[in-house]
């Protein structure tokens, strides 16, 4: 008789953890027919495209060089992003009232990303900021570059940008106030004589001669030194491993600076902060199909330079030139999109990925 109970009581069990297992089945296709990943992509051809365009004496970010390189270092570094991509448009879905608009953006999805309006995150971000200076000599970098460079930062995130009056109606619809502010938290400074340090995180390392990065869970780092090669600067998206996480600006090309030339306003960190952000360049670093996951910019095959003309026409459709996220003078790049700051802003809500930051 015990032999027959325990029997069913077996069955039951096994009925259980079955419909347990269907119940979540059906939750998990539930979700993923509200997420499309199809467009979701990481490796591109930037190791290539950035190496010419510096060779042809343009000035560069080598944000997409250091992912793909990060990604050959850390297997499980792909799953990792391509969780944070999910759970980013999961949550902006499910912000929309009908949980439409969660794919990808100019390639041909219906990405949500990047329609107007808002879905939804207002709260004010502050973001207290650690400098971390690599000079070459003592008070290379002064404090007034310093203070310019977090006061560019909260000109560009909170819609003040004196420049944006010059947005093409075209575009004027799609501007954004992001509502995201940085407070300079500390400043930390190494001198060293090293020359140029390149881009595969040396700076970030005491240990290298550099400095090491402070808490990236709770502030954002910057780090300041002669990256050589023509390079502007570049960042890490969120996933990468902590121990280097935050963005990189050439000294010349940090807050207002004569020696930055057109580069010498304090766009380049406002670019670089974009990427850490989870933004992407404004052409997707590929071709006509090739998205940034953002609907409300246009597609492009390519960067722009200098102070484009509007309208500048790739794809059939006018770029997007003023965009932070291009590679035009800093004088000339003046706006985020509407869907831009629903990506950046959607990192904040709880169990996103730059959600400490925010205090969630």
């Amino acid at each position: 008789m015990k032999k027959v109970i325990l029997s069913m009581a077996a069955l039951a069990m096994i009925f259980a953890t079955s419909c347990s297992n269907d119940s979540k089945e059906t939750m998990n296709t539930d979700q993923q027919a509200k997420v499309d990943m199809s467009d979701f992509y990481l490796y591109t051809d930037a190791d290539i495209d950035e190496q010419s365009r510096v060779a042809s004496g343009q000035k560069s970010c080598h944000s997409m060089v250091n992912l793909n390189r990060l990604l050959n270092e850390n297997p499980g570094l792909e799953q990792t992003m391509y969780d944070i991509e999910y759970n980013l448009r999961a949550a902006i879905a499910a912000k929309k009232p009908d949980g439409a608009g969660n794919g990808n953006g100019n390639g041909g999805g219906n990405n949500g990303g990047g329609t107007d309006p808002d879905p939804g995150f207002t709260d004010p971000v502050s973001i207290p900021v650690v400098v971390n200076i690599i000079e070459q000599y003592s008070n290379q970098v002064t404090t007034q570059q310093i203070n310019s460079q977090i006061a560019v930062l909260n000109e560009d995130f909170n819609n003040n940008n004196s420049n944006t009056s010059g947005v093409p109606s075209e575009f004027s619809g799609a501007v954004a106030d992001c509502g995201i502010s940085f407070t300079l938290h500390t400043v930390n400074r190494v001198v060293s004589t090293q020359s140029s340090w390149g881009t595969n995180d040396a700076m970030k390392h005491s240990s290298q001669g550099g400095i090491d990065v402070t808490d990236p869970s709770t502030y954002l780092n910057i780090w300041v030194c002669e990256i050589g090669g023509g390079i502007l600067g570049y960042a890490q998206f969120p996933g990468g491993p902590s121990s280097t996480d935050g963005v990189v600006i050439g000294t010349d090309f940090f807050g207002e600076n004569a020696a930055g030339g057109v580069y010498g306003h304090g766009r380049t960190a406002t670019h670089e902060v974009g990427h850490w952000l989870n933004l992407r360049h404004i052409w997707g670093d590929g071709q006509c199909k090739q998205d940034d996951f953002v609907q409300d910019t246009p597609p492009s095959n390519g960067p722009n330079y200098g102070c484009p003309s509007y309208p500048t026409v790739n794809c059939q459709t006018a770029d997007m030139t003023m965009n932070y996220m291009d590679y035009v003078y800093d004088d000339c790049m003046y706006m985020f999109t509407n869907g831009q700051n629903t990506r950046m802003r959607a990192l904040f809500e709880s169990g996103g990925a730059r959600a400490s930051l925010a205090g969630n």
